[in-house]
């Protein structure tokens, strides 16, 4: 496929960044049904590792088989599959260059009580898998973010100096931040852009909600005069603290909910300027085709062309 304007324009905003790289971008962006248009719908499965098999596939247990998220993935038209080393590895044979991979390469679970997340691959395992990214998880406000912060410094060197893009999970929690802390705008502002500062090409965040958790930020986004109870506006000021629109954010599509909700978190994003939506447990917790349909709206309202709202499930 030729390079498209819009993701000329999103190659641009890397400016200085290896040739090499900006190819594993732009081979995201040019793939599957949102190709050429700067959007990106993303299917990540790392869930296994962080809540259990039984929580993460036991709805819908076909996608215990790797298989089963590679083909759902591929036949949804989805521009790439985020997973950990063991679930990519059983799969990138069988569907090499069907779909761009992104290589989960730290993890963490549910049977530890402290927030952090462990090493899990390599940026040598992401080439022999093919990947065009490697991907970590920060949680700004932990106890160990600091060392989190520089193991993806470290991580985000190797993998750039390999041509590989680098994409960051940035989920503040742990320390003194409390659960409605982390969806917080100014707290969710704060952690895209600190993944910014450490380097990520993409950046992947919770949709945030309008609750302002530091006493110290209250005053300024009162100054702001904007409405923030509507979502796009959160969205809009989420991307503004990513280099103001100048690294790719996409948002997640967290835990379980109907179809109406996630059509219109889906439109809220777009209205706002995300650049699209990483969607795992509403994929694959879903039968196959009922995921399928899902995706399919999704997609199809990030190309704006499904603006009316979703009547149901």
């Amino acid at each position: 496929m030729r390079v498209t304007e819009p993701v000329r324009r999103l190659l641009g905003f890397y400016d200085g960044e290896r040739p090499g790289v900006k190819a594993n971008l732009a081979r995201m962006l040019l793939h599957g049904r949102p190709g050429g248009t700067g959007k990106l719908v993303i299917l990540p499965v790392d869930q296994g590792f962080e809540h259990g098999p039984a929580r993460s596939f036991a709805p819908n247990p076909a996608a215990y088989d790797p298989h089963y998220v590679f083909e759902l993935a591929i036949d949804a038209g989805l521009s790439a599959l985020a997973a950990p080393l063991g679930l990519l590895a059983s799969g990138a044979d069988r569907f090499a260059g069907a779909i761009p991979l992104i290589l989960k390469a730290n993890n963490a679970n549910s049977l530890a009580g402290e927030k952090d997340e462990a090493i899990t691959g390599t940026v040598r395992d992401a080439l022999e898998l093919g990947c065009s990214a490697i991907g970590y998880t920060i949680y700004p406000g932990s106890d160990r973010q600091y060392e989190m912060f520089e193991e993806v410094r470290a991580g985000a060197a190797e993998a750039k100096a390999s041509g590989l893009a680098v994409v960051v999970w940035a989920y503040p929690r742990g320390g003194p931040l409390s659960k409605e802390a982390e969806t917080a705008l100014d707290v969710v502002a704060y952690g895209a852009h600190i993944a910014a500062l450490l380097g990520a090409h993409i950046i992947k965040v919770k949709p945030p909600s309008e609750h302002i958790e530091q006493v110290e930020a209250r005053a300024v986004y009162k100054a702001m005069d904007i409405d923030f109870s509507q979502l796009r506006n959160r969205v809009s000021h989420v991307v503004q603290a990513a280099f103001n629109g100048r690294r790719i954010v996409v948002f997640s599509g967290g835990p379980a909910k109907d179809l109406k909700s996630l059509c219109e978190e889906a439109r809220a994003i777009r209205e706002g300027g995300g650049h699209g939506s990483i969607v795992g447990r509403n994929s694959f917790q879903r039968p196959r085709e009922e995921a399928l349909e899902m995706l399919d709206r999704i997609i199809r309202i990030h190309l704006s062309e499904d603006a009316a709202p979703e009547g149901g499930r």
